[in-house]
């Protein structure tokens, strides 16, 4: 095939799949194609296959913010980072049904629940019923919460510069175009495959995908 119609039909694919993205990003994509050469290890050794491998990878600097971010939110009122995720959706969402605040910041009802009553303890959320399902626990900012909230996003958007600034703009949004459709998949997902076995989840995510 004459190379220019296979960049035409390369360039074509690729619109396809993420609209918004430039030529830059088509550059960098067709570059990111190429596969990396991993020294041999021996056989005693356990070595991940390239989903593994960008898994590790996120995950790890998923570990890396987190840990970071505790760090900066000493001396803010916060304890850690799940207590700054859960009032900036009680926040952005207005007034969430406690459950929605929980799930929303991929949490378990439990741990959630016991991390809420801790930060009410501490003057941070208000929790009252619902006006027209009195079982509903809804969540609310006080005053302290909000002024709480406000001081440690300069400390967790400090946190997020330093993890990333190395990365150019256009470089962090194409990350996000790569990654956006994965946390879209699960977002819709997660919720409704809690209390399913695993075998159950794996099939609907990958082989009823196919």
């Amino acid at each position: 095939m004459n190379n220019t119609v296979e960049l035409v039909k390369l360039w074509g694919d690729y619109e396809l799949q993420y609209p918004n993205a430039t030529i830059e990003d088509f550059c960098r994509h067709q570059l990111a194609k190429t596969k990396t050469t991993l020294p041999p290890m021996p056989d005693s050794k356990l070595q991940p296959d390239v989903n593994g491998r960008l898994v590790i990878m996120i995950r790890r600097i998923g570990k890396f913010h987190i840990a970071y971010s505790n760090k900066a939110l000493e001396g803010t009122g916060l304890d850690q980072m799940e207590e700054f995720g859960i009032l900036v959706t009680i926040y952005n969402q207005k007034n969430p049904i406690k459950s929605e605040a929980i799930f929303n910041n991929i949490m378990e009802l439990s741990s959630g629940t016991n991390m809420l009553n801790r930060m009410k303890k501490r003057g941070l959320v208000d929790e009252y019923n619902d006006e027209e399902d009195k079982r509903v626990k809804r969540l609310k900012l006080t005053a302290k919460g909000e002024q709480t909230l406000l001081k440690a996003k300069e400390h967790v958007l400090k946190v997020a510069h330093m993890m990333v600034h190395t990365l150019t703009d256009e470089d962090k949004e194409l990350c996000m175009q790569l990654l956006g459709p994965i946390n879209d998949f699960f977002t819709g997902r997660y919720p409704k495959q809690r209390n399913k076995s695993f075998g159950d989840i794996y099939s609907e995510n990958v082989m009823q995908q196919v």
